[in-house]
């Protein structure tokens, strides 16, 4: 290319002076040698390509453009959460694999406890029974180490930002319905709790420009409005609230789905049927355009409870019908679609091989009945067709009145180290001998490599550590209160204890230490000695 440049420039010096100055300079040494001071290319990334394939003719979509005035198309790709300081959102990355992982030195290890705190406890009745405290499904906490210039604004919010107030906070939403801010080393409170007024059961999501912003999805209704809140960390109020959306097709204006932040925009799917696109660009927060979608002619519209899997301008989104849908996020058109059998709460992963993305995601035990499969499938990322399709058998399981689904409800998790080409996910089997399976996939065709039975069914997301010689380990937590270290090669357990009642919740790793929540109002901060 540098070549062709300057035979270009050459040929066209001897062809005589230009009319214009907008040129390269061009210098000639006492060698005859050309040097030429040239612009720099910047090739711009398009972004995966605006089409529809014929799975998503099927679906039925409208998409209302709220304010035209305001920018549609992304303004770039990039991954605004890998150079966060923090855990900012559900998984930590926009593909939901974990951006985090631990580090474990020598051979033995003991799971011991820091610190725990023990939340408010709601004992009020709701449409949908007591709630209590502490964290549910999917309940990660998020985590930020500020930097030092916000470290002293915040400390001027005298009666908000307690003397524990330190750079390291952790942040989480409670069942109970309060917002809270614990210092990370200690465990106490770092600032006042806030008061939502309403059951918080997903994970929030804080915005990574550090413009305070924490987007905070509510969950069951004890109050009005009853829908999404945007709090602001420097004013410790609200700054947005969004309640019940009358053009929505489905009535549950619920949000237990942890928003990501791409290109200028906030993506934000609900269990109402509708997917929110807010225009951030200008530190603002307004509503750009929605898109509602459905597979019946009645506008029956499925509602999302998982959070959006985001690989350049391609979204992938499941629902409670067991749909998996790829839709681009410059327009909100559908680009594929792919029903995965049954209702499917659990987040996607997407990982991309070769340039190619790819989906992988699981559905649960529901509509099949009281006995099912659950799907664990990887899909093609820009087509939407099966690579392969695994099965685990998993049952419905009844207390009294109550029943639990059986089949995937954490996020998957990608092998690394000595693992590499692998990937991990739970799956509540609830059968009498095996509650539970953790289990390891080869990814190239879904070949089952190794599993691990746990003492009680997990709806916990896995979590990666490794060693000095880089092999791969895998923290988890089941529905019975136990926590587990296991070598992911093999599905050994290296270690193992009982420390809380019910860890529905996901964990996040920092440090080397561990914060997890749980459903007896208790949050954890865990070590691995």
């Amino acid at each position: 290319m540098k070549q062709l440049t300057l035979l270009f420039l050459f040929g066209f010096l001897m062809a005589g002076p230009s009319c214009s100055t907008e040129h390269p300079q061009v210098v000639v040494e006492a060698a005859d040698t050309l040097v030429v001071d040239t612009i720099p290319v910047v090739v711009v990334d398009p972004g995966f390509p605006d089409t529809m394939f014929a799975s998503a003719e099927k679906v039925m979509f409208v998409i209302d453009t709220i304010d035209a005035m305001l920018p549609s198309e992304l303004s770039d790709f990039e991954d605004l959460y890998k150079d966060a300081p923090g855990i900012f959102m559900f998984r930590g990355s926009p593909s939901r694999n974990p951006n985090y992982c631990g580090h474990l030195h020598g051979d033995s290890v003991k799971i011991g406890l820091d610190w725990v705190f023990t939340t408010s406890m709601d004992s009020s009745k709701t449409s949908h029974g007591v709630w209590g405290g502490g964290t549910g499904w999917t309940g990660q906490p998020l985590y930020v180490l500020w930097p030092d210039s916000l470290v002293d604004r915040f400390r001027q919010m005298k009666g908000i930002v307690t003397n524990d107030f330190k750079a390291q906070e952790i942040m989480f939403a409670s069942l109970c319905g309060k917002l809270y801010f614990l210092d990370f080393q200690t465990g106490k409170e770092s600032r006042k709790s806030f008061d939502t007024q309403n059951v918080l059961k997903g994970t929030p999501s804080l915005n990574p420009f550090l413009n305070g912003h924490l987007y905070v999805g509510h969950g069951v209704q004890k109050h009005t409005p009853f829908g999404t809140i945007v709090f602001d960390l420097f004013s410790h109020s609200e700054k947005y609230a969004f309640g019940k959306d009358p053009k929505a097709w489905r009535g549950w204006c619920a949000y237990d789905s942890s928003p990501v932040v791409v290109g200028g925009f906030v993506f934000r799917p609900g269990e109402n049927g509708t997917i929110y696109k807010y225009y951030i660009g200008d530190g603002g927060y307004q509503l750009q355009s929605t898109l509602r979608y459905s597979l019946t002619k009645s506008k029956s519209s499925p509602g999302i409870e998982s959070s959006m899997a985001v690989c350049k301008n391609y979204g992938y989104t499941t629902d409670n019908a067991g749909n998996v849908l790829c839709i681009n996020l410059n327009t909100l058109k559908p680009v594929w679609h792919y029903s995965n059998h049954d209702d499917t709460d659990a987040t996607p992963l997407v990982d991309v091989e070769d340039g190619v993305p790819f989906v992988y995601t699981g559905c649960e035990v529901d509509r099949q009945g009281n006995a099912g499969t659950c799907h664990f499938v990887k899909l093609n990322g820009l087509t939407g067709e099966v690579v392969w399709d695994d099965t685990v058998s998993c049952k419905r399981i009844h207390f009294g009145e109550k029943s639990l689904d059986g089949g995937m409800y954490g996020s998957p998790l990608l092998g690394g180290g000595d693992c590499e080409g692998m990937i991990f996910s739970n799956f509540c089997v609830n059968k009498t001998k095996v509650p539970g399976w953790l289990i390891g996939f080869d990814k190239a065709d879904g070949h089952v490599i190794c599993r691990t039975r746990t003492k009680h069914y997990c709806w916990s997301s896995p979590v990666p550590f490794y060693n000095d010689n880089n092999e791969m380990f895998i923290f988890t937590a089941d529905t019975g209160g136990y926590v587990y270290l296991i070598k992911a090669k093999t599905g050994e357990i290296v270690a193992m204890e009982k420390i809380g009642s019910n860890f529905e919740s996901s964990p996040i790793v920092v440090d080397d230490k561990i914060i997890l929540g749980s459903r007896g109002n208790k949050i954890y901060k865990i070590s691995l000695q």
